[in-house]
């Protein structure tokens, strides 16, 4: 299991040298809205689920400070698109049918 650092725009793992393992940018684009800017894994690491295990780490941090989410990342959108369960706070992707 990996350790995941929460700074103030990114949360990220690193190894023993310093190195970015994995990481995800959450810029915060004004008082009410944090961007999912990018999201990278260590090609070595890939395929374990650790970029979907990011995810969900920013989702539930932006969640808490109560902002919206607007994902700018290929990775980010798709991930919203395969998970409407948390599209809740995602301004920018609807997946989910609404009755009208």
């Amino acid at each position: 299991m990996m350790d995941f650092i929460y700074a103030k725009e990114k949360i990220y793992s690193q190894d023993e040298q310093g190195n970015i393992l994995a990481e995800v940018d959450i810029p915060i684009r004004d008082e009410n809205r944090i961007d999912i800017k990018h999201v990278f894994v260590d090609e070595s690491l890939r395929g374990q689920g650790i970029a979907s295990q990011l995810m969900k780490l920013a989702y539930d941090h932006i969640k808490g400070q109560n902002k919206m989410i607007v994902a700018k990342c290929p990775y980010a959108i798709a991930w919203f698109r395969k998970y409407p369960e948390y599209q809740d706070i995602v301004i920018n992707v609807k997946t989910k049918k609404t009755d009208e």
